[in-house]
């Protein structure tokens, strides 16, 4: 197999289910692909730079076909379809939000993928400062639900901390009848896709009121 930066991030994604993040290392990822680390610093300078071809691995499966809409009036479910489709592709990997946040993307992808939501939203109507503003928001808005969404699942913990025995514990209904409710029905609800949606829908319903679209 030839060793290049895809590779190499590839792997580095593929290990993410067996050492999370914290456990990742370069000799982790040169021994799964059977070279001596010092063959990955020709294509990737440290941990830091692994991780950002990860990212951008990520991002590229994000953004894989990426359209515009057919009418500039349907920007609220396009956006939305954006967010759902980042937030499933870093669900894929352990810490795979973890692994996206702060990480610097390079080459064409992130630019390219900016300028068409720009454009997308000052066809619909959005001023250039709006629509910039608008589209950190969600993007923020995904990547820290999913780091969330993620931890959640208790990595690292011998007990994890979000069971519902361990909530009802620190959320006692007779003391916190409001929190209890809403750390067990709203943020640990049977349905995390519908949570985050209601998130997603309340930045989406303020744009639309800032823009007066």
């Amino acid at each position: 197999m030839a060793i290049n930066p895809g590779v190499i991030a590839r792997t580095g994604l593929e290990l993410l289910g067996e050492t999370g993040l914290d456990g990742l290392t370069m000799r982790l990822v040169a021994d799964r692909l059977g070279v001596r680390p010092p063959t990955l610093y020709w294509h990737v300078k440290n941990k830091q730079h692994l991780l950002d071809a990860m990212a951008a691995v990520m991002f590229t499966d994000a953004i894989e076909g990426l359209r515009p809409p057919a009418d500039a009036a349907a920007w609220p479910d396009w956006v939305a379809t954006r967010a759902r489709t980042l937030r499933k592709v870093l669900l894929r990997y352990r810490d795979g939000a973890r692994v996206f946040a702060g990480t610097y993307l390079t080459g064409p992808d992130l630019p390219a993928a900016m300028e068409l939501t720009l454009r997308v939203l000052l066809d619909a109507g959005f001023t250039l400062p709006d629509a910039a503003r608008g589209f950190a928001a969600v993007l923020h808005y995904t990547v820290g639900h999913t780091i969330e969404e993620q931890a959640r699942l208790g990595a690292g913990y011998e007990h994890n901390p979000y069971d519902p025995k361990a909530l009802a514990e620190a959320f006692r209904p007779d003391l916190y009848p409001l929190a209890a409710r809403a750390a067990t029905e709203v943020f640990l609800g049977p349905d995390p896709d519908t949570d985050f949606d209601a998130g997603l829908d309340y930045i989406l319903t303020g744009m639309a009121a800032k823009a007066g679209l």
